[in-house]
């Protein structure tokens, strides 16, 4: 299994290969549409003129990085924000996996595990550690025992509930549906 987003054929070629790109789409995915958060690290690296590398995103000045960010078109809508998080995701990865991203499931022997190592990333709460884990449960065959327990919903076989679960356009769409209807409930549960 790989991604196959509804999104430019080299920017999921990159996620496909690269795990720093994956968790990076992951970190940008908020508040912008998911196509758009996981075809930014693409850009990015068209914007510094090669792959992703953890350690000189934690090293990058910040201002620099926040101009590569803010740089029409913006790779998110709040770029400055952004760009600072980026950066604190990478340095975790430098300080704790020596730079390597797919360290952070390398050699975990549970689901619980991993999701633990994926909320302690900078930005990443329950919902989105869940979502990432299903996501490398269900496209990258990461899947230490317990896994989909770990990812709760998330981690369902026959789920429609986030970018783990898309496989083309018709996917995509049952996830916008799942999503607006979770919106349109706690809306009417705030209203009560």
């Amino acid at each position: 299994m790989a991604l196959a987003l509804p999104i430019d054929s080299a920017a999921n070629d990159l996620l496909n290969r690269d795990p720093l790109a994956r968790i990076l789409g992951m970190v940008l995915d908020q508040q912008i549409p998911m196509e758009k958060a996981f075809s930014s690290p693409y850009v990015l690296t068209q914007r510094l003129g090669h792959d992703l590398d953890a350690r000189e995103l934690a090293g990058y000045d910040p201002e620099q990085l926040i101009a590569l960010f803010a740089q029409p078109p913006a790779l998110h809508r709040f770029p400055k924000a952004m760009a600072a998080r980026v950066q604190e995701v990478c340095r975790m990865l430098v300080d704790r996996y020596d730079g390597d991203a797919a360290g952070l499931w390398a050699g975990v022997t549970d689901g619980r595990e991993l999701f633990n190592r994926i909320a302690e990333l900078p930005g990443f709460g329950k919902q989105k550690a869940q979502i990432f884990l299903a996501l490398l449960g269900k496209r990258f065959d990461v899947r230490p025992e317990g896994w989909r327990e770990a990812a709760g919903g998330y981690g369902d076989p026959d789920a429609y509930r986030s970018v783990a679960d898309v496989t083309d356009g018709e996917s995509l769409r049952r996830v916008r549906e799942y999503k607006q209807q979770m919106k349109a409930a706690a809306k009417a549960k705030a209203a009560d």
